[in-house]
């Protein structure tokens, strides 16, 4: 299967918008996205792996996860949902957090809005990621998001090729 991924950065109206398309059904793209035990295989750029300490997927729930080093560091990371449209769309406000689910407030917060959109067996996920402060979208680029996010794609691409 192959996969597609374009990223546009918008500085202006501090947005990147991420079209990823995916030779597969929406519903096993969907679960991909909303089910720990699929995320967790995925989420995290290599060599990181993501660990899901808790999740309720559903408005106002939260995914409570984090991304292990090789070297054994944790990064904790809080999202909370919003605006479930099962099998259409959700929104993530995400965060960088402790391991309590506290916010570290020294990063910003990424507010996502994910779409599902399925044509001729190929599912389209469109993420457009909205930031506060165009320094903020800035110092997500600088941490290296744009590599990690792709990374994991191709990492769900695989994972699905299997």
């Amino acid at each position: 299967m192959s996969l597609s991924i374009q990223i546009d950065k918008d500085l202006t109206n501090k947005q990147i918008k991420i079209v990823s398309k995916f030779k597969a059904a929406k519903e096993e793209i969907w679960n991909a996205f909303t089910n720990p035990e699929i995320t967790d295989k995925w989420w995290a750029p290599k060599p990181y792996q993501a660990f899901t300490e808790k999740v309720n997927f559903e408005n106002g729930g939260q995914w409570l996860y984090y991304m292990l080093s090789p070297e054994g560091e944790k990064q904790w990371c809080l999202a909370d949902f919003s605006n479930i449209k099962p099998m259409e769309s959700y929104e993530v406000a995400d965060a960088f957090c402790d391991e309590n689910g506290k916010i570290n407030t020294d990063f910003p917060r990424m507010n996502w809005k994910n779409t599902f959109h399925e044509e001729n067996g190929t599912t389209k996920v469109t993420n457009v990621i909205t930031f506060s402060q165009e320094e903020d979208m800035k110092l997500i680029l600088e941490m290296g998001f744009e590599e990690g996010y792709s990374m994991g794609l191709n990492q769900l691409n695989d994972l699905l090729n299997q």
